[in-house]
């Protein structure tokens, strides 16, 4: 699986679509990440104010990596959105 990150908000949708093709809950990936449920919603509803650990923490539970690559120039941003 490969996604686009550019924003808070698009991090949260890549951890709540890993979580939900697992069948887990927020609560079960709370779990396996030692955090709130809480925690779990504000980082995937994209909460600018979420801890850098916490997504590495919800990556590592869901058994992704994050890479990182030079952006593209030609890049048509309504390819995206």
């Amino acid at each position: 699986m490969t996604n686009l990150i550019r924003s808070p908000r698009m991090a949260g949708d890549i951890i709540r679509k890993a979580r939900l093709a697992r069948d887990w809950t927020q609560t079960e990936l709370a779990s396996r990440m030692n955090v709130r449920q809480a925690t779990v919603s504000k980082l995937e509803a994209g909460e600018p104010a979420t801890q850098m650990a916490v997504f590495f923490d919800a990556l590592t539970a869901l058994e992704l990596e994050l890479n990182v690559a030079t952006r593209d120039a030609h890049v048509n941003f309504e390819d995206i959105f």
